[in-house]
């Protein structure tokens, strides 16, 4: 050895560790997401991906806020606290579904992709609306709010 540390990766450059094989911008032009196409700048890309991360990721904030809300309703409560556990529950599943198919590899086409972000829209911003004026149901209605938005704003990156 010279005397310099070595950064453990090998001589692959600037202490930074080896792509794995399959991954890099390379990569990811070969697997563009249906809809994208290979006319679409490398920006583009990264807002596409950056935009469906950040639903992905009000997806799973938005599900935690809803089970936790629906599982402090009392089951046995009035009307208006049954219509919210139901709403809180079922804005869980959804968003958890919306989630799982955003961080798969494509199972969907891009239609199918827009309509399960619509639906997931649709049934936050209902379940935001039906938070509104609860005690301790701010946190909830804004976690909704802002996966819609998220939705809203990667539908707009599809083409």
């Amino acid at each position: 050895m010279d005397g310099r540390r070595s950064s453990g990766w090998g001589n692959h450059g600037q202490g930074r560790p080896p792509a794995a094989p399959g991954t890099g911008f390379g990569a990811i032009r070969r697997g563009y997401p249906r809809g994208v196409t290979t006319t679409t700048t490398q920006q583009e890309l990264f807002r596409f991906l950056e935009d469906r991360f950040a639903c992905a990721q009000a997806c799973t904030e938005c599900a935690r806020e809803c089970a936790l809300r629906a599982s402090l309703v009392d089951p046995e409560g009035t009307e208006r606290q049954e219509l919210v556990r139901r709403k809180g529950i079922m804005c869980a599943e959804v968003c958890d579904a919306t989630c799982r198919l955003l961080s798969e590899q494509n199972r969907l086409d891009e239609n199918g992709i827009r309509v399960q972000l619509e639906w997931c829209r649709t049934v936050c911003l209902e379940t935001a609306h039906a938070f509104d004026g609860l005690p301790g149901g701010e946190a909830g209605a804004k976690a909704c709010r802002t996966c819609a938005q998220a939705c809203t704003d990667f539908m707009g990156t599809l083409r």
